[in-house]
């Protein structure tokens, strides 16, 4: 449903460029499910098909993209670390057969911790979610591992591969009190993000979590970039490709907007008062 309404903003976003399914414009979609070997098929598939340009959510759809083709035009709407990951030469200059949106900025990161501290204040140890085939991963453990002695945290790197490690990790974790959870962007928090949201409740951790969707689905707060702005702005980028400008000429593009999204309903089922003045601060509080 998430991604439905992602890709109903993209294509609302071709529709005003002046682009129609069925009269100027034909799509085909794969979907892999964050599921390595679908995506690497997919992958060729799709090149073998030698579009005119991709949309490819995240690194790990956009990688295997260029390992099957580099000349078909790719634009990613959301992807961690571009530049890290292998996908762009630079920001500002691409160079490649690919070009899109950063999902975030590093600096973020830390922001998930101070945001984690001050709705849940006895938070004093941290479990980092992630993904350990993304780079962006641990660009963002660095951060956040640079910002916890200053607010008294002790954070440890968790890595995401199946939903059994992960329910055994965090069954330990939480094993010891004043646990809380950071719950970074990837392919697998994705598919995976049922079960975190049900762990989570179940052993009483506070968690944040980088997409809005996880707020509604039941995660206590989360703080990103708007994917489905990116999605909206995506179908500028297809559109110029479309109309013959080159992806290595387009810059990689920063988020233009961050939202804040409260769960109140899970807050109090935690046991946690919400400071007020995060309450004012938030774009979207769930009751």
């Amino acid at each position: 449903m998430v991604f439905q309404t992602r890709v109903g903003a993209f294509l609302q976003g071709l529709a005003l460029l002046g682009w129609t399914i069925g009269r100027n414009v034909r799509i085909e979609v794969r979907w892999s499910g964050g599921k390595a070997d679908e995506a690497r098929r997919y992958a060729t598939e799709l090149a073998a098909l030698a579009p005119d340009v991709i949309l490819a959510h995240g690194v790990s759809s956009v990688r295997p993209l260029l390992q099957a083709t580099r000349t078909v035009p790719i634009v990613f709407p959301i992807a961690s670390d571009p530049v890290g990951a292998g996908l762009v030469e630079s920001l500002a200059r691409p160079g490649g057969n690919a070009t899109g949106f950063m999902s975030f900025e590093y600096t973020l990161s830390g922001k998930w911790l101070e945001l984690l501290k001050d709705i849940a204040p006895g938070v004093t140890r941290v479990a980092v979610l992630q993904d350990p085939t993304q780079g962006g991963g641990s660009s963002a453990f660095a951060v956040i591992q640079a910002a916890a002695p200053s607010l008294g945290v002790e954070v440890t790197p968790v890595n995401l591969r199946d939903a059994p490690e992960i329910e055994r990790t965090l069954a330990d974790f939480a094993r010891t009190s004043n646990g809380g959870l950071i719950v970074t962007g990837s392919a697998l928090s994705n598919v995976h993000h049922k079960l975190i949201i049900t762990l989570a409740a179940r052993h009483k951790l506070p968690a944040i979590y980088l997409e809005r969707s996880f707020a509604a689905d039941g995660g206590l707060i989360s703080y990103g970039s708007d994917y489905i702005d990116h999605y909206r702005r995506a179908a500028g980028y297809v559109d110029r490709i479309l109309k013959g400008e080159r992806p290595a000429d387009l810059p990689v593009q920063a988020p233009t907007k961050y939202e804040l999204v409260i769960n109140l309903k899970t807050a109090k089922t935690l046991g946690l008062e919400v400071p007020p003045t995060l309450l004012a601060r938030a774009d979207e509080v769930i009751e």
